[in-house]
């Protein structure tokens, strides 16, 4: 069986895991068994987040949303409803855009929205 040598994968291995794990505090950046923990930890945290970064920004898009129709005497349910039936297909990031940048144009979907739900209820 031939030798193998280890000595060059396994400083390849170890100084990965160290740069990755620069700017962390204390041990956790220089000491090769801690810094293995925190940047697998670190890892799976930035993956599960990827997936919770959609969930969060909806959420403020939604209380964005919320908070502009109220200004202009609708719920966000009612606004989004009135939306809907008037056949308007702009999506929560856009309306929240609207919402916080250009006033008159969500006070004008809001109009549209009004006008709707009186229409389907």
């Amino acid at each position: 069986m031939p030798r193998v040598k280890r000595a060059v994968h396994a400083r390849k291995k170890r100084k990965s895991i160290l740069s990755q794990a620069s700017g962390y505090r204390g041990g956790r950046k220089n000491l090769v068994k801690q810094a293995r923990n925190t940047v697998e930890k670190a890892l799976q945290y930035s993956y599960r987040d990827r997936r919770n970064r959609k969930r969060d920004f909806r959420r403020l898009w939604i209380v964005r949303i919320n908070a502009a129709a109220r200004s202009h005497g609708l719920s966000y349910s009612q606004f989004m409803h009135g939306l809907s039936e008037a056949g308007v297909t702009i999506d929560r990031k856009v309306l929240s855009d609207l919402a916080v940048h250009d006033d008159a144009a969500f006070a004008e979907l809001a109009k549209v929205a009004g006008v709707h739900i009186g229409e389907s209820a």
